[in-house]
């Protein structure tokens, strides 16, 4: 794709722009210096606009607008899934798990687990999730958005990770939370105009410079079938996507364990002034979750009808435009080099905000994890606010390094998907199971969640090399029979009233604001709708 010179300049204001707030929120106060509150949790002093801009900026990433726009060009609008039910799953987690973390004061989900459990059941879970963040999250990001960026701008794999890598710590590391979440306002601004506007251009191609609607009354009659959100069986796609089962399945417990019990995701939220700004700020997220296909689905099934369009091609041909994609997951980089001179820039400066913010989210959840959970608990437990902050800053340097390290051993941005897919759908549903029983049955007992934790691995692996089962069943079923072994383990010690430990759901916990009803309802509503309109 060629760069005019003005699409070089507004994405190079773009980048000055991220790193100037970057580093302008970052800087200590006058006589103040950071402390770990300041710089893990943005001094609790988030406010909902940010919030919810700053969850879907860690949430959407390369994999959103490079592999689901490629699933809509192989499959259609069915990989929605994703995004619909997470807004459903927002608004569970704001209502039923936010008031018990605020209430419980914490800064990572592992010290949830030291509070409720105990020490070695955190620890266990803080060094899965470093492991996690490190060498599956961080790697995969890397490599996906350094592949993008070579398909559509030219720059070399290795440039493309250590520039991506580079830009994301230039600022997050020095600032911290608070850095991410301001920067992440802006990201999201160009995520979302870039990603409207490459889908205005797709449906306005397609009808020939009829405008969006017209264009998207074209999809719906040239590719109907790409616009069933349930599969049947005989669709290629329904081992991913096993239709009903979508709704009612294992895509639950990776809603749930993502949105719910995720550091990266959920930090934003205990970074809120309060509750009732962390709930508003969940309600955001689940409207902008609602938006989110209709800028990277779209686009994927309208570059399916163009391609399959002599009439289009041969429109094209007169542009100069490069051939066709031989790969779904390349028919988002193809449309980008549709657009206009100035709008361009923008697009890739919004893959490129997707890219780094998630970038940057993950660096400042590893780093919490690591520096409150480990080296508080094991190392220095002692250590002052300075110390606390500069161990932070290191291991999301170290972090960073061994990921950039790691990304370019990927084989393709099919087998990247595969290689995230396959690793947190292994151990999510134990861990989903340790939470929701420890968080809603007083009687779950540390024994129980240890061995919960354990053996739900070896379950999901015997789930997934015996059976043939599509893998969302897999993942409900090991969720399912985790928590049979969790109640089992806690039954059999005798416990005959509440585990010491256990949490009082006291009357009122989960009563949530009229606003946040009023929004949540239309959430829903809007929700089922969409499903009602492509059954």
């Amino acid at each position: 794709m060629n760069f005019s010179t003005i699409d070089l300049l507004i994405f190079a204001a773009y980048c000055i722009l991220i790193l100037s707030v970057g580093l302008f929120v970052s800087r200590d106060k006058k006589g103040r210096q950071k402390n770990a509150e300041d710089y893990f949790l943005a001094s609790k002093s988030l406010p909902w606009w940010a919030i919810g801009a700053s969850l879907i900026a860690a949430n959407i990433s390369a994999e959103q607008f490079i592999g689901m726009s490629g699933s809509g060009f192989a499959s259609g609008l069915a990989i929605a899934s994703y995004e619909w039910m997470a807004a459903i799953t927002l608004i569970i987690v704001g209502k039923y798990f936010l008031p018990i973390f605020i209430e419980k004061g914490i800064y990572t989900i592992p010290e949830f687990v030291e509070k409720r459990f105990s020490t070695e059941l955190k620890t266990i879970l803080a060094l899965f999730w470093i492991a996690l963040f490190i060498f599956v999250n961080l790697t995969s990001v890397l490599y996906l958005g350094a592949l993008a960026l070579e398909g559509i701008m030219g720059v070399p794999m290795v440039s493309g990770i250590i520039g991506l890598a580079v830009f994301a710590a230039a600022y997050s590391l020095y600032g911290g939370l608070s850095a991410v979440a301001w920067t992440d306002v802006i990201q999201v601004f160009f995520l979302v105009l870039g990603g409207l506007f490459t889908t205005y251009l797709a449906l306005d191609i397609l009808s020939d410079g009829q405008g969006s609607y017209a264009g998207f009354q074209q999809l719906l009659k040239v590719a109907p079938d790409r616009f069933h959100m349930i599969l049947d069986k005989t669709n290629p796609e329904y081992s991913n996507l096993p239709g009903i089962w979508v709704l009612v399945g294992g895509l639950w417990v990776a809603n749930l364990y993502y949105w719910g019990f995720n550091q990266y995701i959920i930090q934003r939220t205990l970074a809120a002034k309060s509750l009732k700004e962390a709930q508003n700020g969940i309600v955001l997220a689940a409207f902008l979750k609602l938006l989110i296909p209709f800028i990277v689905v779209i686009p994927g099934i309208a570059a399916y009808v163009m391609v399959n369009d002599p009439e289009i091609l041969a429109r094209l041909a007169e542009q100069t435009v490069s051939s066709v994609p031989t790969k779904s997951d390349q028919a988002y980089p193809w449309l980008l080099q549709l657009l206009p001179v100035g709008m361009k820039g923008i697009a890739v400066a919004a893959l490129t905000a997707a890219i780094v913010s998630s970038l940057a989210s993950m660096l400042n959840s590893t780093s919490t994890i690591f520096t409150m959970d480990i080296y508080k608990t094991y190392i220095n437990k002692t250590a002052g606010d300075k110390k606390t902050v500069n161990i932070g800053r290191l291991t999301a340097g170290i972090s960073l390094l061994m990921a950039s390290v790691v990304a370019p051993v990927l084989g393709g941005i099919d087998q990247a998907f595969q290689y995230i897919q396959e690793y947190t759908g292994v151990v999510s549903p134990g861990i989903l199971a340790v939470f929701i029983l420890g968080l809603f049955w007083r009687k779950t007992t540390n024994k129980a969640a240890i061995a919960g934790a354990v053996l739900s691995i070896p379950i999901a692996l015997a789930l997934k090399f015996i059976t043939s089962l599509p893998w969302m069943h897999q993942m409900g079923l090991t969720a399912l029979l985790t928590i049979g072994v969790i109640i089992g383990i806690s039954l059999s010690q005798g416990k005959e009233k509440y585990d010491e430990k256990g949490i009082p759901l006291s009357n009122g916990i989960f009563k949530t604001h009229k606003t946040f009803n009023i929004a949540a309802f239309a959430v829903c509503i809007i929700c089922a709708v969409l499903y009602v309109l492509f059954w």
